[in-house]
């Protein structure tokens, strides 16, 4: 059931976080320029091939499944190319980030592409004030939950956001992997870090996860791990009823140093493909 006095609590998820929130902004915006520049990201040739779709994309896709005449939209979309490649494959795509350099460069490659979708800058936990609509699709995928504090309270706002009936999925890092070492040089797999929602891990880095010349002036940011069970369970409690929870033995990128890239694009563990869980989906439905 929906909350009637649940946009209070989204409303202060980062009352008392606003240190953390505007660091991470500050560091998102500063990714953008790195990421445009990225051939990781490889923008040109995504609008130069309008046939192309996002690997993440052909990933969700089997979830999915057909979204031709479908509104879907994307939670944390940054630059917009899985956004667009959604629209690519029939859907009518909004796409959602609190970076408003994202938005403006998701904005400028819709139009290279001649892609329509729309694009709107907000915080996540903010969204449904700035849509004030429902969708048949609420989408999120890879390098999400990691950045927000409290996940029920994401949760929450998804349901506000999905038509009775309709589906929210995510799939995303495996908290276990978030908990790992993911410098160790030797290939050992250690717990290091909480595995349970909690603080906030603070890091300073010079670079993004992708190869890019173009320099971070903001490289503080904060992290925060989400359990399985906590990320299902607020599902659950936001009234939606669980479809498929599914768990994937490979990574989007070099999260650790033992992984190798196989022909598909994704990195496994080089010696115990089967050991750690790198990803994990969920896809639910909102009962009418």
């Amino acid at each position: 059931m929906r909350s009637s006095d649940s946009s209070a609590t989204r409303s202060e998820v980062w009352a008392d976080r606003a240190a953390e929130r505007e660091a991470n902004l500050a560091n998102w915006n500063d990714r953008v320029a790195a990421h445009l520049a990225s051939p990781g990201y490889d923008v040109e040739g995504f609008v130069s091939d309008s046939q192309r779709i996002a690997k993440a994309v052909k990933l969700d896709r089997e979830d999915l499944g057909d979204v031709r005449g479908q509104s879907l939209l994307h939670l944390q979309c940054h630059i917009g190319l899985d956004t667009l490649s959604w629209a690519r494959l029939g859907a009518q795509v909004t796409g959602l980030d609190f970076s408003g350099p994202a938005i403006h460069a998701a904005r400028e490659i819709s139009s290279r592409c001649q892609t329509p979708a729309t694009f709107v800058e907000s915080d996540v936990y903010e969204a449904l004030k700035a849509l004030n609509e429902t969708f048949d699709i609420v989408y999120a995928s890879e390098g999400v939950l990691c950045w927000l504090p409290d996940v029920a309270a994401w949760a929450q706002v998804l349901s506000q956001l999905t038509r009775p009936g309709g589906t929210a999925y995510i799939r995303d890092g495996h908290p276990v992997v978030h908990s790992l070492d993911l410098d160790s040089p030797d290939g050992r797999l250690e717990f290091v870090g909480p595995y349970f929602e909690g603080q906030a891990l603070r890091y300073d880095e010079p670079g993004t996860y992708v190869e890019s010349d173009v320099s971070i002036d903001h490289t503080v940011n904060f992290e925060w791990n989400h359990a399985l069970g906590e990320i299902v369970n607020a599902f659950i409690d936001a009234g939606f009823r669980i479809d498929s929870l599914r768990e994937y033995p490979f990574s989007a990128y070099r999260a650790i140093p033992d992984l190798v890239e196989g022909p598909d694009g994704w990195w496994r563990l080089r010696d115990h493909p089967g050991r750690v869980p790198f990803m994990f989906s969920v896809r639910a439905t909102l009962p009418e």
